[in-house]
Order: structure tokens, then sequence, then C-alpha cells
């Protein structure tokens, strides 16, 4: 099953998604009719994992990690799909990382991995923006935007074993599957929750492959990952 949040005439609405139409309490609507897809959920806040793709690691000099590295984005990254995406004033180098997102569920804290499919809604995609003439990684990645998410959350797939592609203006600019990921999703969500108490709507994204290329103002971003769907945004 795939759940979409949508904006209508009603008001901000929640629903099961299928192709194109999204069945809610108050109806059934069709998105670019008489819906737009919004982010499909709305966290309070994004742990974002790096530095867990072979490619990405060599890309960039990076040690292989023991654990996951993580780091945090605030409520005010997020990004809707098909949402235009504001080319920060701050940077002359932003780029792009398609990662799979899990949704949690239920409020939880200290889960094994046996304990996480239990714990999380489903897996949608995250587009990880990155100011790399930035100091920190906070300052490169956390800014007002930077997290683009949708368009849909399965409830179904499997994390482990997903293709996923980027595309920049029809351009194929990563390719992968999650079998490649250094430390597996589900792993990933455990180690976490041992530090903090998740809450429902929250978003665990899980690294990127390698993203060779800069964004200019004008281009679309299309990231697929398979059985989720597509990501698409444009730089403004």
């Amino acid at each position: 099953m795939k759940l979409a949040r949508i904006e209508t005439a009603d008001g901000v609405l929640d629903g099961e998604y299928d192709d194109g139409t999204v069945t809610t309490d108050e109806g059934t609507y069709t998105v670019g009719e008489d819906a737009t897809l919004k982010a499909p959920c709305v966290p309070r806040v994004f742990y974002c994992v790096g530095r867990n793709y072979g490619e990405k690691v060599d890309q960039m000099g990076y040690d292989v990690p023991e654990e996951p590295d993580f780091f945090i984005k605030g409520p005010t990254s997020l990004c809707d799909p098909d949402g235009p995406i504001e080319y920060p004033s701050f940077t002359e180098e932003l780029t792009y990382a398609g990662e799979l997102a899990a949704v949690i569920d239920v409020a939880c804290h200290e889960l094994s991995e046996d304990e996480v499919d239990d714990a999380v809604r489903g897996y949608t995609i995250l587009n990880d923006l990155d100011c790399l003439d930035q100091e920190r990684r906070t300052a490169r990645k956390a800014f007002d935007g930077s997290a683009p998410l949708g368009p849909v959350i399965d409830t179904e797939v499997d994390p482990v074993g997903l293709d996923m592609t980027t595309h920049i203006n029809g351009e194929l600019r990563q390719e992968d599957n999650t079998a490649n990921m250094f430390i597996k999703p589900r792993e990933v969500i455990a180690f976490l929750s041992e530090r903090f108490t998740f809450h429902p709507g929250d978003v665990i994204s899980f690294g990127s492959p390698a993203n060779p290329g800069l964004l200019e103002r004008g281009d679309e971003i299309a990231i697929e990952y398979e059985g989720i769907g597509v990501l698409r945004n444009t730089v403004e």
C-alpha cells in the first residue's frame, strides 16, 4: 500500500495512493486535478546517515564507517514533492543526494533490529541537498528546504535490494542498489533508537551513492527508488 498527503479544497488530507488518485475518508481525489501532493509526513526531525555506499566513500575520500555516521536536519528542511527548490543565496556549490528514507509510525526507543519493522510506517525518498562550499555539515545540509521528501510512503517494500537512479534534466547521474549499503536500514534504525526517542512522522535516511555534478537554477531532479516512485523537484 502507498500512503500520500494531499492539498485539496477540503484542506490537507491523508489517504491511500493508487495510480494518481488518493482515497481519503472525505472522498477520492485526482492528483493534478483536484489535489496536489504534499510531503507524505511532517517530521519533527530528519536523522540522516552519510558515508554508507562504497562509491560515495571513494568519491569523497572518506574512511568506511564502523557504525552509522549521522547528522540531523530540522523540520524547516522539509520540501514537498514537485515543489520548487530555492537555490540558497549563500552557496555556489549546491548538489543533490538521492536517498531511501524510513518514516516512523509509533513513538519508540531502544529497538532491536527485529522490532524495527513494527515501528516503521514505510519507506519514501529523500533528496539530501548539500551546499558543498560551507564549512560545517549543519551549515551545508540543514538549511530551509534542504530535504525534498516523497512522493509517497510505501508500507510494503523491503528496504534492502532496491534499485535506484537519479536523473538531472533526463541525464543519468546516480545508479545503485540499496543492497550495497555498508550498514543496512534496520541496523541504522536500531542504532539510532538507542540514542533518540522516535515519534510518528520522524524520518531516517540511509545515505546516497556517489553524486557527480552540481545543480544549476532550472535543473529538474528525478530520484527513483524501485517500488516507491519518483521524487521530482526543480531548482529555482
